[in-house]
């Protein structure tokens, strides 16, 4: 069920508001049911560019940075955002832009802002982080405490506070395999710094901001209320992850992805003690932001970390066991239903907010949805309207049929239309390399292919077996006007 209701006053800014202590009013989108709560999903903020990163204050304000370079602040009891810093010089290719946000967690005394965002030097990408302070409804005095490279992806980007006082920034390895084991570049890493940019004299390295190394791409970044780390990360094209992190560790990538459960994984793993994640995802489902619930406002989700996705189009919550350590239950919410999800975060009473993402670099079908990109609320209601929502298992086993395996492995690219993404994904209707010869095609899924970063790459598919990378390619050459022939499990098994 979508309803997109008027809102209910005519307050200039984006929601309903009257006399101070008035109860503010939002627009009410859907109900959902848990085992023994109802929530409701109301529109916080909408028309949005792309709300990448959330974060909460400590006194009744969310904080909303865009991926154009816009940082805004919500009044939680009002509902009035206003825009208190827009920054001229980031520079947004697909997934380049502002992206990482953190606030100082004693932000009244502190009044700090921690932003990541991606700029050019002449031709030179770079990833800079910076501190803000907030005076008078505005960002002011930024001050530059560190630049890496920078690529139109593989940024990283997420930054959160510890329970120690300290800074933490997951960065990406902007699509250079040599970044992520190697010690002396900050790229691929988990980064520790004091809230000045300076290094800590208890890092693993007491020269080196590098706490955790052998990471690809993290997309989230969070601590629980017990002080344990938890990233989100993605795979190439397999095995999504989701880890804990530990004082340095090495978590294998690019030599190891996901599971360690291949004998090169296996001798890289002994060698170098690489620590293994909690959760993995094949098909994988493109994790982003992620946030620890540790309120008891809405009981079912208690302890559980909450996973929004952008290839499962999905809020995912991953019920923690009672030491933190394992994952024993996930429930899927929303699949398809919002669109593309970039960030969450848990407010300062229960509530939780969600962003959308249907207008950045990689639409899917059906999307964008009216007023988007929104700010969703989700918040414990005493009644509710049918039909509900209701969440879901995730599927023990993939379809083994052409069209349900391209859709698991090569839509969030290549789009359930096969029209692909321009200048990125090549489209496959119609194309001369999917009707060409068959061999050639063959090898490109089985090998992948080298290209500038963020463009002409493809992961390799070796894993896949002969009749399921059979069935993808018959499904794609006979499809979306192509017409040439079946390929058979058995020229599959001649191209390895």
């Amino acid at each position: 069920m979508r309803r997109f209701l008027l809102f209910l006053s005519g307050c200039s800014l984006l929601l309903a508001c009257r006399e101070e202590k008035t109860t503010l009013q939002l627009a009410l989108l859907d109900h959902v049911a848990l085992s023994g709560s109802i929530l409701k999903v109301e529109v916080l903020a909408e028309n949005m560019n792309v709300p990448w990163d959330l974060d909460a204050d400590d006194s009744g304000f969310l904080w909303a940075a865009e991926q154009s370079g816009t940082v805004s602040r919500i009044d939680l009891n009002t509902g009035v955002r206003k825009i208190v810093l827009s920054i001229d010089d980031v520079w947004r290719e697909r997934t380049s832009g502002l992206l990482g946000m953190a606030v100082h967690p004693q932000f009244s005394q502190n009044p700090f802002v921690y932003l990541n965002y991606t700029a050019k030097k002449d031709s030179v990408i770079v990833s800079r982080l910076l501190r803000y302070t907030f005076k008078n409804d505005s960002l002011i005095n930024p001050e530059i405490l560190m630049e890496l490279d920078g690529g139109t992806s593989h940024n990283g980007s997420r930054l959160a506070f510890g329970k120690d006082g300290k800074l933490y920034w997951a960065t990406g390895d902007v699509h250079n395999n040599a970044y992520a084991q190697d010690s002396e570049i900050l790229n691929g890493k988990i980064l520790r710094m004091n809230p000045d940019g300076s290094i800590p004299a208890d890092n693993p390295d007491p020269t080196s901001l590098v706490w955790a190394k052998g990471f690809r791409n993290m997309q989230g970044l969070v601590f629980s209320d017990k002080g344990f780390l938890y990233t989100s990360e993605h795979g190439d094209a397999i095995e999504d992850e989701v880890n804990l992190i530990r004082s340095g560790g090495n978590y294998g990538w690019p030599i190891i992805e996901g599971i360690h459960d291949l004998e090169a994984e296996k001798a890289f793993a002994e060698k170098n003690q690489t620590i293994q994640p909690i959760r993995s995802w094949t098909p994988v489902i493109a994790p982003s932001g992620m946030t620890h619930y540790s309120s008891s406002i809405i009981p079912e989700w208690e302890n559980s970390l909450l996973l929004t996705t952008l290839k499962g189009k999905s809020l995912r919550v991953l019920r923690l066991s009672s030491d933190g350590e394992t994952i024993i239950e996930e429930e899927i919410f929303f699949e398809n239903h919002y669109g593309r999800l970039r960030d969450v975060t848990a407010g300062p009473n229960g509530e939780i907010y969600l962003s959308t993402s249907n207008k950045d670099w990689n639409p899917q079908p059906g999307f964008p949805l009216e007023g988007d990109d929104k700010i969703l609320k989700i918040s414990l209601t005493d009644e509710g309207l049918l039909p509900f929502l209701e969440g879901s298992k995730p599927a023990e086993t993939v379809s083994l049929e052409g069209k349900e395996l391209y859709l698991s492995y090569c839509a969030s690219c290549h789009k359930e239309d096969g029209g692909g993404v321009t200048e990125v994904f090549p489209a496959l209707a119609q194309s001369v390399l999917v009707n060409g010869n068959p061999d050639t095609l063959i090898q490109l899924v089985l090998k992948g292919r080298e290209g500038p970063a963020g463009k002409g790459q493809m992961p390799g598919f070796p894993f896949l077996k002969e009749e399921e990378t059979a069935r993808i390619l018959t499904y794609i050459r006979q499809t979306w006007g192509n017409n040439a022939g079946e390929i058979s499990s058995n020229q599959i098994n001649q191209n390895r």
